[in-house]
């Protein structure tokens, strides 16, 4: 099967999205709550109904960015928030992005892709990244499933992929994680590298 945009259209407009909370996931608000500089530019890649930019938007910060392939949670969003500006939530791929951000928050996206394309995406990642980019959200920490998404993972893996390009000041077992994801998620905060390692 391919994961393109018709697939994850039809998830949405089928409402076969249990990944999607409702709300905002707890360690992601815990986390914005204590920032201070509402001119970030902030982007959520795979956003979907984004519970995050919603929150953001709300807290006042300007900046926020939201894309994804599918355009139905993309309208879902613009209706909760109909000041949402409209250039800033955008239907595409995310590796055709060409913009630079200040900090991407990554939530359930990882997970939504393929493991094939886990070394582009964290390549991408540092790519859209400003010079004192930061990358932070969560990663499962679970099997989960190998012939369709969520496709889960473990730290050692995701250590390998990211340590060439990130330096990780957390990767750690989530504290304060929703119920249904308690014991399953990695709390990640890290910092680009700006001359990346040869892998």
């Amino acid at each position: 099967m391919e994961f393109n945009d018709e697939y994850w259209e039809n998830r949405y407009l089928e409402n076969t999205t249990r990944w999607d909370l409702g709300e905002i996931s707890t360690p992601i608000k815990e986390y914005i709550d204590q920032l201070e500089d509402k001119t970030l530019k902030i982007l959520i890649p795979g956003g979907g109904n984004s519970h995050e930019a919603e929150y953001l938007i709300r807290q006042g910060f300007k900046q926020v960015y939201v894309i994804d392939i599918a355009s139905t949670p993309l309208q879902n969003i613009k209706k909760r928030v109909p000041s949402f500006p409209p250039s800033q939530l955008i239907q595409g791929d995310f590796f055709d992005l060409n913009l630079t951000f200040d900090l991407i928050i990554e939530q359930t996206f990882f997970c939504a892709l393929t493991p094939n394309l886990r070394p582009a995406y964290v390549k991408k990642m540092n790519n859209l990244l400003t010079t004192k980019g930061i990358l932070v959200g969560l990663l499962f920490n679970a099997p989960l499933y190998e012939d369709h998404p969520p496709f889960g993972g473990n730290i050692e893996e995701y250590r390998s992929l990211f340590e060439p390009y990130f330096t990780i000041n957390s990767m750690d077992p989530a504290t304060n994680s929703v119920e249904s994801r308690t014991g399953r998620e990695l709390f990640i905060h890290m910092h680009k590298k700006n001359k990346h390692l040869s892998v």
